[in-house]
């Protein structure tokens, strides 16, 4: 028997990540609309629909749309201003703004979620530092703070596509427009806006997407509010008794539907409206003249951005951990660090949580660093319907819900005929994280990938070197940052993970998310804000030392 050509290695290769996409992505959110739409052993299409019109759930979906709708309003406001003021002002030379704008993307949902709630709760921070504002609790507590939260969380995502397309734009189009005589509002409208509509389409559609999407935040403020949405429901149905699989999976499907036809409406105003913007000659920034005034609100507006995003959550979340006791508020004489001793004591509940999650998450991304290089390499310039189709289902995961995700995961693995008996072990846990978060590994290392010149590798073989040679020689050190960037991501985001964690944890073993999450609820809050800036401080520890060791290695 021969050796296989290369032509024949990357047959093979596609086929098999296909097989393995299947049956890792796939065939679990299969399992979710088989299961839905088979009741007592009868097929009815209809039978998702059916149950949110028979009941309130109807009511739920519609709720979670809303919220949807409104927080994309909420993050326009936020985001487009500081675009504009970040590619059109004098603070553009500003660059380590992107790198703490980024804190509130970094930061886990339900930690923001738990520090504004500790902040503006009745004899909350808040009212400790200014008694005066205490008729804002009830405002906040509401609806609006909802969105509010939700929108400071997610505006760094629309902000950084908003800020790239003004870039791309340049400055140009805009002062032909003021040399004609139009006016700032005139420009924008008739300049800048149809220019934006793609980048804006596309992160409106998808902050959308992650709203609907979002548990942490519905789990712990809209509890407290009473508005439930879609994830929450799914959340309840599967993890409290009486369980209820059925309502559960019809919710899902729902959800699934949904964020799919985003996805569709996106990639449709994706090819209607982008236009082409970087030529030969380049762009430059608009070199319009901003006035004084405009200058000082544009500080003003970052200053309190900046506070409502990072500097009210953290600094809510370190007072609590550090209280004795949550009585006497803050003073000085109510200071302690007894909480941090207690979690990093060796053979305490909350280090076996802390260490649960670095093990985990760090066999989760290993595992996704070499699974998400096989998709990304095979997937290679996305040429055939085949690549197309791998390129697709390993980005899946990233378009699905994360509830609907490991609901479809739950169904698969934990079905009666399944040889592999995975579900409620270790390992169910380890692979939950690498279906979750193995899209990021792909897109990282196939933006490397596709950067590479052909010519690199024919070169290798011209002088004989064979695939693998070729591989571990050529390719391998060209696509390493992107595999490193996709491991760091992975071990960064898995080691917070919460509706994964809870939902398909062993009995008796928690991780530093879900142990905040239960002290949180269980009104240990000192303990879960301890675990909170150990666990986000040691992510970020981790990043920077990547950052730091990546920066070297480009300067040798």
């Amino acid at each position: 028997m021969g050796v296989l050509s290369v032509k024949q290695i990357r047959a093979w290769s596609l086929i098999l990540a296909l097989i393995a996409l299947a049956l890792l992505i796939v065939l679990p959110l299969l399992q979710i609309f088989i299961q839905s739409v088979y009741v007592d052993g009868q097929l009815q299409w209809s039978a998702p629909f059916q149950t949110l019109a028979a009941s309130r759930f109807a009511g739920v979906l519609f709720g979670s749309i809303w919220l949807g709708i409104c927080v994309i309003a909420g993050t326009t406001v936020l985001a487009l201003p500081l675009a504009w003021i970040m590619s059109n002002t004098r603070l553009a030379s500003w660059r380590w703004l992107d790198v703490v704008l980024l804190i509130p993307f970094m930061t886990p949902p339900y930690i923001g979620s738990m520090g504004w709630i500790l902040f503006m709760q009745k004899n909350g921070y808040l009212e400790q530092l200014f008694p005066s504002l205490h008729f804002l609790t009830p405002f906040f507590f509401s609806f609006g703070g909802m969105v509010m939260i939700m929108s400071l969380h997610l505006f760094p995502f629309l902000y950084l596509l908003l800020r790239g397309a003004l870039v791309r734009i340049g400055g140009s189009l805009e002062e032909a427009g003021a040399v004609m005589g139009g006016g700032f509002l005139y420009r924008f409208r008739r300049i800048i806006l149809p220019l934006l509509l793609s980048a804006y389409g596309m992160g409106a559609l998808l902050i959308f997407v992650k709203t609907i999407a979002e548990f942490g935040t519905p789990a712990t403020f809209g509890r407290r509010i009473g508005y439930e949405v879609m994830t929450s429901e799914i959340h309840k149905y599967i993890s409290s008794w009486p369980i209820d699989f059925g309502k559960a999976t019809s919710m899902a499907t729902v959800l699934l539907t949904a964020c799919l036809l985003v996805w569709y409406v996106q990639s449709v105003i994706n090819r209607k409206y982008t236009y082409r913007l970087v030529g030969g000659k380049g762009s430059r920034p608009s070199r319009l003249r901003v006035s004084g005034w405009t200058t000082g609100l544009s500080v003003t507006f970052i200053l309190v951005l900046l506070i409502a995003s990072i500097g009210i959550p953290y600094f809510s979340i370190i007072a609590a951990s550090t209280m004795k006791l949550r009585g006497i508020g803050l003073a000085w004489d109510n200071f302690t660090l007894d909480y941090y001793k207690e979690l990093l004591s060796w053979g305490s509940e909350s280090m076996e949580a802390l260490l649960n999650s670095v093990f985990l998450s760090l066999g989760a991304s290993t595992i996704a660093a070499l699974l998400g290089t096989w998709f990304a390499l095979v997937i290679g310039g996305s040429r055939t319907k085949l690549q197309r189709t791998v390129d697709a289902f390993s980005l899946l995961p990233n378009t699905v819900p994360g509830i609907v995700m490991v609901v479809g995961l739950i169904l698969w693995w934990n079905s009666p005929w399944m040889p592999i008996p995975l579900y409620n072990t270790y390992g169910m846990v380890i692979l939950t994280y690498v279906v979750l978060f193995v899209p990021y590994t792909v897109q990282y290392v196939k933006s490397a990938f596709t950067q590479v010149d052909t010519a690199l590798f024919q070169a290798g073989q011209v002088f004989g070197g064979r695939p693998f040679y070729v591989f571990w020689r050529i390719v391998l050190p060209l696509i390493l940052p992107g595999m490193l960037a996709g491991w760091m991501m992975t071990f960064t985001i898995a080691s917070r993970e919460l509706v994964g964690s809870l939902l398909i944890l062993p009995p008796s073993v928690q991780t530093s998310a879900t142990y905040i999450f239960a002290q949180f609820e269980q009104g240990q809050v000192s303990l879960g804000m301890a675990m909170a800036v150990i666990s986000v401080g040691l992510t970020t520890l981790l990043l920077i030392l990547m950052e730091s060791l990546n920066s070297q290695r480009k300067w040798k």
